[in-house]
């Protein structure tokens, strides 16, 4: 993690204070629960409670015990005893280092998918009403970046928010899988540990009992967790991709908002370049290099070993840091960004209306042409305005025209038939269709 790409609420959640502060509420829980079960003191209890819940851990003082112990969990309990004095000794009470380690992280994902999931929601939102705002706004669809047939901005927009719809079901039932806790001590038998401090531990801190941990909470499920942001990642790629294409100076049919003062190069004072899109592209990146190690920390020996643990120092903070500081750009760039529907249908237009060659390869099927001939003869008709288009860079050939001058076309399709094929809102007749079903209206 870089301050670049982070930002304070998420990056909260990685502090090494709550990382402690975790800690010690899982230590005070679970010294409740035994305490409840007469296995400590209930004084003793209540006095790391009173000393522990106000206490303002110091981070230094725990890494000098730590480079003597080389122990982070001992040295933590180290210096907890340093304010909570002799009931400290009840601290700890059958507990295994993983049991504070693997539970603390659960919370930490937990509360790292919430703001996730808060973050999609304003994409959302932001998605919704431009797709609106654009719902007709006609440009051109592209297949293999070339000109396919008439879409609208909007829908493209609407796309985007069915996407993104998945990927928040898919981050809550991440955020549902991660949410558990193991109090089960060493090789996870509660051997010196009663099940029901575990039970206590995870309604106070919001998760789930591990149904069996070994040592620690199976990786499996944190495997999931890092391949859904992976996804999410792409979605993101796939919006930003779709922007800078669109920002390109040959086709510049959508932008990035240009602030005043904004500089595009240190060189060349015209540039207005796709940073932000680009950048999110980059951060994507960084993201799904997060799921091959989790998915290669599923595979540990036995009841624990922990190359698992130096890898999740890394991709916790790491990848979900950095998927929120992408998906909350992604929302201010969709949020402000520069749509020029003039310049869509000036690119449409470009081909002579080769955007409707479907509907009359269609037309002369239905007049009794073989598609073999149809394709034939709308073909090559098109080709006449293709090769136009390449000579001068706008096409001085009308597809209409060409059709309407060929006898074999017009042998099957009258002058009115074929101008009712150039019918642009033909294309847009099922748009309602489509945004009632992405957004249920």
């Amino acid at each position: 993690m870089i301050p670049r790409y982070a930002r304070p609420e998420m990056t909260a959640i990685w502090s090494q204070e709550t990382k402690f502060r975790i800690w010690f509420e899982i230590e005070a829980h679970a010294t409740d629960a035994l305490a409840a079960l007469g296995v400590v003191p209930k004084e003793a209890a209540k006095t790391i409670w009173e000393k522990g819940g106000t206490a303002r851990f110091d981070v230094d003082r725990i890494d000098e015990i730590e480079r003597v112990t080389k122990h982070d969990v001992i040295a933590f309990l180290t210096h907890l005893a340093e304010f909570v004095g002799p009931d400290s000794r009840f601290v700890h009470q059958g507990l295994t280092s993983s049991d504070v380690l693997d539970t603390c992280f659960s919370v930490q994902l937990k509360r790292a998918a919430d703001l996730l999931i808060a973050d999609v929601d304003a994409l959302l939102a932001a998605l919704k009403r431009r797709a609106k705002e654009h719902k007709r706004t006609v440009c051109i669809g592209r297949s293999h970046g070339i000109h396919a047939e008439p879409v609208t901005f909007g829908l493209k927009m609407a796309e985007a928010y069915a996407e993104f719809d998945r990927c928040r079901a898919r981050l809550v039932a991440a955020r549902e899988e991660i949410a558990t806790c193991a109090i089960s001590g060493a090789v996870g038998t509660f051997a010196n540990i009663d099940p029901r401090v575990e039970i206590h531990v995870a309604e106070a801190l919001g998760l789930r009992p591990e149904p069996v941990s070994t040592q620690v909470i199976p990786r499996d499920r944190h495997a999931m967790f890092f391949a859904t942001l992976g996804v999410v990642a792409s979605s993101v790629e796939r919006l930003a991709i779709e922007i800078r294409h669109l920002q390109r100076t040959e086709v510049l049919e959508a932008e990035e908002y240009f602030s005043p003062g904004q500089k595009g190069s240190s060189a060349m004072p015209h540039k207005r370049n796709p940073v932000l899109t680009e950048n999110l592209t980059g951060l994507a990146r960084v993201v799904r290099a997060a799921v091959t190690p989790a998915l290669e920390d599923v595979a540990l020996w036995h009841e624990r070993d922990i190359s698992h643990s130096s890898v999740e120092r890394y991709i916790g903070p790491d990848a979900t840091i950095t998927l929120d500081f992408a998906l909350a750009r992604l929302t201010g760039v969709v949020d402000k960004l520069l749509v020029y529907p003039e310049r869509m249908v000036a690119n449409m237009d470009r081909l002579g209306g080769l955007v409707h060659s479907q509907r009359i390869l269609l037309a002369l099927t239905q007049a009794g042409v073989s598609r073999e001939d149809a394709y034939r003869l709308v073909q090559r008709n098109a080709m006449k305005v293709w090769e136009s288009y390449h000579h001068g860079g706008s096409s001085t050939v009308d597809f209409l025209s060409e059709l309407l001058k060929d006898p074999e076309v017009r042998a099957a399709l009258s002058e009115e038939e074929i101008r009712d094929k150039f019918d642009l809102d033909y294309h847009l007749k099922h748009v309602e269709t489509i945004f009632a079903r992405v957004f249920g209206e």
